[in-house]
């Protein structure tokens, strides 16, 4: 701090003393002949552009520096005042006629941020809902007499209103009446699956086992002739492809498919799928539990569950109980 001092006091007589005036000119321009004072300058430079710089500045005064020093918080009789104030001639009149026409039309729109709005012919129903106590959270403000503007968003706003026994609805930026459908729901959206690190998991030892006895069953089911059953009152073999699945209860249907599932039986069914439609299929019990059975259906070639309450006949293949032994 000494070695500036002491800088300036050796440097001062060498520079030219600041100036606190300027030249104003007819052509809307002022010319600064030396340095200015730092506020003179400041002011001046959001006041005016700087047209050139060397000995001697040339500002020139335009309808957009004028609103910029508009915009900055000064009135147009303060412009008035400076000018008159640090100018060595008078003021030119087509510089105070630029400032008075600026200043005529500076303000007369605005703009601002509002997150929606409410808008209404009734005006006094819009004072009923500004002096309401309930309002205060939605930072309502009245831009006309029928418009009032809002802070909050427009689900925020309809909600508040409804909260405070009121009827509003939606409108489009296009000012349509938004209507919306009672009881619509929307999916989520849906997540992609975890990648598994370990590669694919080990399969299930009991599907594996329901999978070898359901291929064993199928090969059976080609050519194994099934046991006699009701269908069959004389008591021969009829071939499985054209042979009558027999028709059983529902006691007997959950009996059988259980003791399939502990012996490994494969079995013979007819199912009746929830579009009425009917077909006869060879599966391999798994698990039984909540009214349905998890087999491996060979006809499909994958595990499916059926629901026991659509198996219409239920009969065991003959022949594998031979294969196993």
């Amino acid at each position: 701090a000494v070695a500036t001092a002491a800088a300036t006091r050796l440097l001062a007589p060498l520079l030219p003393e600041p100036l606190d005036h300027v030249l104003l000119q007819a052509d809307l321009t002022a010319v600064a002949p030396g340095p200015l004072h730092r506020p003179l300058a400041e002011t001046l430079g959001v006041l005016a552009e700087v047209e050139s710089k060397g000995g001697a500045t040339v500002y020139r005064f335009t309808p957009a520096s004028v609103r910029r020093a508009l915009d900055a918080g000064r009135s147009a009789a303060d412009l008035h005042a400076f000018l008159a104030e640090h100018s060595r001639t008078p003021v030119p009149q087509p510089l105070a006629y630029l400032i008075d026409d600026v200043a005529r039309r500076h303000g007369h729109l605005r703009v601002g941020a509002a997150s929606a709005y409410v808008r209404c012919d009734d005006d006094a129903l819009l004072n009923e809902i500004l002096a309401d106590k309930r309002a205060a959270g939605l930072r309502l403000r009245r831009l006309a007499p029928t418009v009032l503007a809002a802070q909050a968003d427009p689900a925020t706003l309809l909600e508040g209103l409804r909260a405070m026994g009121f009827a509003p609805a939606a409108e489009s930026a296009e000012g349509d009446v938004l209507i919306t459908r009672a009881h619509a729901h929307r999916t989520p959206p849906r997540t992609a699956p975890e990648p598994v690190p370990d590669g694919p998991p080990v399969p299930d030892a009991t599907l594996l086992a329901a999978a070898i006895r359901a291929i064993k069953a199928g090969d059976l089911a080609a050519t194994a002739p099934r046991k006699p059953g009701p269908a069959d009152p004389s008591g021969t073999e009829t071939p499985l492809p054209g042979g009558e699945l027999p028709r059983t209860g529902s006691a007997e249907t959950l009996a059988t498919v259980q003791a399939a599932v502990l012996t490994g039986q494969a079995l013979w069914i007819g199912y009746v799928n929830a579009e009425g439609a009917a077909s006869q299929r060879v599966i391999a019990p798994v698990r039984v539990e909540g009214g349905f059975v998890t087999a491996y259906d060979h006809t499909a070639d994958e595990v499916r569950t059926f629901a026991l309450h659509r198996i219409t006949g239920v009969a065991e293949l003959a022949g594998e109980e031979d294969e196993d032994g």
